[in-house]
């Protein structure tokens, strides 16, 4: 399942400064509440009964729907048959043939008992749903107005339950035959997970579709979607000589849009099978897009459902960084078929194993498709928005957490992007080879069982005759490691000696010592911007000019011989693991490698750290010369001006961190001023590079457009985008007359949303007027309308509480669809610091207000959105006070979903 987000979390761990302690397996998680009771990895337990088959008929309806549940029941254990069932209403109930009455049987609303099951015997229920009830959307719920919606499942990671009895756990893999009848008008497309079997005509104008899965599958992959829909289709051959029906469904009105998605999936298929030597294993493939969906998307077997975001697309409505993503979440849940449906998890505690596995899968493919370096840039980028600031606050788990009280809640950034962090060092570990002798042997002894860290981390050693098992401390342990580099030139012995220690920094201000294993890529430079050759001590010869250096201690020292001057240090390159390096680096040393480094992702790096230390300088008013400042600007003024072959690099190297990036490290936070030094610094490049070279440069890529999206296209607008960005801060006038113009003449949506966003943040008077256009343009386009609302919600200063009210109150808008009310309250509290943390509590008093209101429609959607405040404890004390005030209150309410309540436990914990 592909995370829908753009949200921040956080993490930390507490222990005294000795190098024995093991501080990763403390826990600061508050003891959970007698209400919501917490279930531990300690307490797992095989599965004492397993259920062969399921025979499933769906007998369909918005307001109500009937479903008969077939169970064949394997027994392993003696104890009672207890299976999961939330808020069923239960119609009948049988055992083999025998109808049960009320006294054979015991159920509390969530646990359905049954103490005379026995081994071998088949348990038949028949409930009744109220999917138009439903908006939680999790199990069976409708899509849509109850006149043209249609209906549809989601099941991950515990929804199975909402729609009948089963032991609903990920390590009970059965076999599922599915029957759903509709009436044949409203209902004329029938699909479930599997290979069709047969489908007709019954009476009174209503129809039939079964369908039968051969491969053994858990209960959170099970998917149904009926309704009204329109698909495109074609078919596939894979390596293996089987011919697959790929078919993608949307309704009526957004059929057009599925082409570039049909194209991504052809080339998911192609490069799994050419990489991985996967290839898909049923005669079919559907792909079914929904505008009302919690999470981004869904790889339920054969039947994968999507957030209609990253499933449909074109040059009219969608952003080239979109086309990105619908690409890249494509691949994600086609790779789950095999790591995470043929290969699942044996429980919830492992869901890394599939979605850090899967997201290294699908950033390699992204990156295979495009530019390696700038792929490797955003996802760098995004484990830093997101993931470095929930490993270093009250929300922070391992990557494989020790206990949860909803499951939910650990769809995180930790689980996905730092799972996907420990993914790669492996696969660095082990080379391109070993890591495909690793990972086959992975799903070849694991094909169709469910399987747990030690699994992978023991078929990766075997394949390469190898120990990993130490890997595991990273899954076990919670926070961000640090890591200090010292380097000491000795001229005398022409040897550079570095000293790398790692350490966990504590909440007390000090720091507490590890022992996990970090890979750490290095290299040194002289000082005109060449790569030297790299000899250790104790070596004959250099082993190239680019080093992996495995720190397995809490600190070594590395001496490399015959460096004939003082080198300049380039550490952890590529971010070989995800650690925060703690080091001073001169600005000079900054900006040489900025300049000079082959590598764009390394380039970049040393850009940020530039540019972060520059930040720095201008936040804390430093007197007299700024040379982090200086460095910056000039540094990036050459390649400005230089014959920069690569456009969208060029564009990632002029943007400065993000806020949230860049209040990592402060002791305090001040949302205004940290807003403003930032803004202070992009002021200082723009006047750097000058108005007239500004404007020049924004014409000539202009002239360029056409309207393409490949990849030269895609690179030119990057770039053009950034430079507007600079010249509307270095002279107003003229930068709304260019946002302006490209409003009017925009070629794509790329363009028409760049230039709406300079006008929205530059005050113009041109912005009402475009933003008026804007939504008569794209009216009847809902993913488009959220890019209305998103960026209306980025609007500057104290002003977008007011905002945001006033949209809050929009026809448009509703608490109901999750990607509306990311849209609007996500992006003004993710993106919109400055005006979300307005000093008198504005910002939270709304948020907890709407938090409360969304929790009664959508707990999951309330708890993902309060994680936001995460970081509140470290704002400055007047707005911590204000926010305090405001969690707290919410909390107070009685009647909180089981989500919320978990996240504002954490959150307020001492």
């Amino acid at each position: 399942m592909t995370l829908s987000f753009t949200h921040d979390p956080p993490a930390d761990a507490i222990m005294n400064d000795s190098p024995e302690v093991n501080v990763l397996a403390m826990s600061q998680h508050p003891a959970p509440s007698e209400q919501f009771p917490a279930t531990r990895l300690a307490d797992y337990q095989p599965p004492a009964w397993r259920v062969d088959t399921v025979e499933l008929i769906f007998e369909l309806g918005i307001e109500s729907t009937e479903v008969q549940a077939r169970l064949h029941l394997c027994q392993d254990d003696e104890q009672i048959l207890q299976l999961h069932g939330e808020n069923l209403q239960l119609l009948e109930l049988h055992l083999d043939d025998q109808l049960l009455d009320s006294n054979a049987y015991r159920y509390d609303g969530h646990i359905l008992e049954v103490p005379g099951a026995k081994d071998g015997q088949v348990l038949s229920s028949r409930v009744r749903l109220q999917p138009a009830e439903n908006t939680t959307l999790e199990g069976l719920y409708l899509s849509g107005s109850p006149e043209r919606g249609f209906l549809l499942t989601q099941c991950e990671a515990q929804g199975f339950r909402h729609i009948t009895f089963f032991p609903d756990r990920p390590d009970i893999l059965a076999r599922y035959d599915v029957e759903l009848r509709a009436d044949v008008q409203r209902f004329p497309v029938l699909l479930a997970g599997g290979n069709p079997q047969s489908s007709g005509p019954l009476a009174d104008n209503r129809h039939y579709a079964r369908f039968s899965d051969p491969h053994p599958r858990p209960s959170y992959l099970f998917a149904l979607v009926a309704g009204e829909l329109q698909c495109l289709e074609d078919n596939y051959t894979t390596h293996e000589g089987r011919s697959v029906q790929l078919r993608l469904w949307a309704e009526s009105d957004a059929i057009g849009q599925l082409s570039y998605a049909l194209g991504a999936l052809r080339r998911s298929m192609r490069w799994d099978e050419e990489t991985y030597g996967r290839c898909y294993d049923l005669d079919v493939f559907h792909v079914v897009a929904t505008h009302d969906f919690n999470m981004g998307a869904m790889e339920n077997k054969g039947l994968n459902i999507f957030n209609s975001k990253y499933l449909l697309a074109d040059t009219e409505t969608t952003t080239d960084a979109e086309f990105r993503s619908v690409e890249a979440v494509i691949g994600h849940e086609y790779f789950h078929n095999w790591s995470g449906n043929r290969v699942t998890c044996r429980d919830w505690f492992q869901l890394s194993l599939k979605e850090g596995f899967t997201v290294f899968r699908e950033q390699s493919f992204s990156a295979a498709m495009h530019s390696p370096s700038l792929k490797r840039i955003e996802d760098v980028a995004m484990l830093r928005r997101t993931q470095f600031p929930e490993d270093a606050g009250p929300l922070a788990h391992p990557v494989r957490p020790a206990e949860y009280v909803e499951i939910n809640n650990f769809y995180t950034a930790t689980v996905y992007e730092k799972g996907a962090e420990l993914i790669r060092m492996l696969a660095a570990r082990l080379g391109a080879e070993g890591w495909r002798r690793g990972s086959d042997l992975y799903f070849a002894r694991h094909d169709g069982q469910a399987a747990t860290v030690e699994d992978l981390l023991a078929a990766l050693g075997d394949a390469n005759d190898l120990d990993l098992s130490h890997y595991l401390a990273w899954y076990d342990h919670a926070g961000t490691p640090h890591l200090r580099a010292q380097g000491h030139y000795q001229v005398d012995t022409r040897r550079y000696v570095l000293r790398l220690e790692q350490f966990y920094s504590l909440a007390n201000g000090q720091v507490a010592k590890i022992s996990l294993p970090i890979p750490v890529r290095m290299a040194l430079f002289d000082q005109n911007g060449t790569l030297l050759p790299l000899r250790l001590q104790g070596e004959t010869t250099a082993q190239g000019t680019e080093r992996v250096l495995e720190l397995h201690d809490s600190s070594a020292e590395y001496v490399f011989e015959d460096i004939s001057a003082a080198p300049v240090l380039s550490l952890l390159r590529g971010l070989s693991a995800p650690v925060i390096v703690e080091s001073a680096f001169k600005a000079a040393d900054l900006a040489l490698l900025l300049r000079h480094d082959p590598d764009g992702f390394n380039r970049w790096e040393a850009g940020q750290s530039l540019a972060t230390a520059a930040f720095r300088e201008i936040l804390h008013h430093q007197e007299g010369e700024k040379p982090a400042l200086t460095a910056w600007k000039e540094s990036l003024t050459t390649l400005f001006h230089s014959q920069f072959d690569d456009p969208a690099l060029l564009a990632e190297l002029l943007q400065p961190p993000a806020e949230v990036e860049l209040a990592e490290g402060l002791d305090e936070v001040d949302p205004g001023a940290i807003h403003e030094a930032r803004l202070q610094l992009e002021i200082e490049l723009a006047q750097q590079l000058g108005a007239q070279i500004l404007e020049q440069h924004y014409a000539a890529l202009d002239a360029l457009e056409e309207g393409a999206i490949d990849a030269p296209a895609q690179a030119n607008r990057r770039l053009k985008h950034r430079v507007l960005e600079l010249l509307c801060l270095k002279d107003r006038s003229r930068g709304i007359a260019c946002a302006a113009n490209l409003y009017q003449h925009a070629h794509g949506m790329s363009d028409r949303l760049a230039a709406l966003h300079c006008l929205i943040r530059t005050e113009a008077d041109a912005a009402p007027a475009a933003l008026v256009s804007f939504r008569t343009r794209h009216a009847d386009y809902p993913l488009v309308l959220d890019k209305w609302f998103a960026a209306q919600a980025l609007t500057p200063g104290e002003a977008s509480v007011q905002v945001i009210q006033r949209l809050r109150e929009d026809p448009a808008f509703t608490l109901r669809n999750p990607n509306r009310v990311h849209a609007l309250f996500g992006t003004w509290v993710r993106q919109n610091r400055a005006g979300f943390h307005r000093i008198d509590g504005a910002g939270y008093r709304l948020l907890a207000k709407t938090l409360g209101e969304l929790d009664g429609l959508n707990p999951q959607v309330a708890a993902r959105l309060a994680t936001t405040m995460n970081d509140w404890k470290r704002l400055e004390p007047q707005r911590r006070v204000q926010a305090q005030m405001s969690l707290q209150e919410l909390a107070q309410q009685n009647a909180l979903s089981r989500n919320l309540r978990d996240i504002l436990e954490r959150i307020l914990a001492v």
